[in-house]
């Protein structure tokens, strides 16, 4: 057993007056893949939100922590986890080139290398893992006229540049065609073979691939049911989930879920 990479204990996170996490216990180790699945509305993005820093629990009352940390900044949380989410792309979308945001990671801006001194060093590391996604193309595009997949890579390319521990991915496919997600899932595959594991929020069975260790299933701010992939992902478990009859159906370690009937 390693010590826990993310961290929660008995966190309550209010948002507009609701209860958006309820008491929440929750444990990632650095060495797992794991997902955390849920429908709209049950709490990931508020989640996602706690592991960045950006929401405190509530009235002061639980823990988040981060690699043992209780505090951190953007420099120390981008060494310990890439966190690469839809609203990030938005903030992306500039008149800067590819590679030059992939660099803009090692400072933690978003395109802005201005007044900071990138070595040769970091440019060869940047275009090192756009290579990697095999997204090196992209290193002279402007990333305002990339596509969301292109830029989903362009992002997870500048988070990879700090070699995290982990990635933190939110609704990773949201936005894009099949075979941009098809794409997507792929790289994340070999990037979880190359040693950076994945924590992956989302919503889409499809995007659990089979090095997706366990599985941790989000329901009305509330861990649901938490345990090894192929224990939790059961048909009888997602139609609790989504509050409708799931069929699912897994092929050589990928998932496909079927919508029956809605209650």
């Amino acid at each position: 057993m390693t010590d826990p990479l993310i961290e929660f204990e008995n966190v309550t996170i209010v948002r507009n007056g609701r209860v958006a996490l309820d008491a929440i216990d929750l444990s990632i180790r650095a060495n797992e893949n794991v997902a955390i699945l849920g429908p709209n509305g049950c709490g990931k993005s508020t989640l996602v939100k706690a592991i960045a820093g950006d929401l405190r629990p509530f009235a002061g009352l639980g823990r988040v922590s981060i690699a043992g940390l209780n505090r951190w900044n953007l420099f120390e949380l981008r060494k310990i986890l890439g966190i690469v989410s839809n609203e990030l792309q938005f903030q992306c979308s500039k008149e800067v080139t590819g590679l030059d945001l992939v660099v803009s990671g090692f400072f933690g801006s978003y395109g802005v290398l201005q007044p900071y001194e990138v070595t040769a060093e970091q440019q060869a590391k940047a275009a090192e893992m756009l290579e990697f996604l095999d997204a090196g193309h992209l290193a002279n595009r402007r990333t305002c006229e990339l596509s969301s997949g292109e830029g989903r890579r362009v992002l997870i390319a500048r988070a990879l540049v700090n070699s995290p521990k982990a990635l933190l991915l939110d609704e990773p496919t949201t936005s894009l065609d099949m075979k941009s997600a098809q794409l997507l899932v792929r790289a994340l595959r070999k990037i979880a073979a190359s040693g950076t594991h994945i924590a992956l929020v989302t919503h889409h069975v499809e995007e659990i691939f089979p090095e997706i260790q366990r599985v941790i299933l989000l329901r009305n701010g509330k861990v649901f049911v938490d345990g090894p992939t192929e224990f939790v992902m059961t048909s009888e478990n997602l139609s609790q989930l989504f509050d409708a009859e799931v069929q699912l159906e897994r092929q050589c370690g990928t998932y496909r879920a079927h919508l029956e009937a809605v209650k």
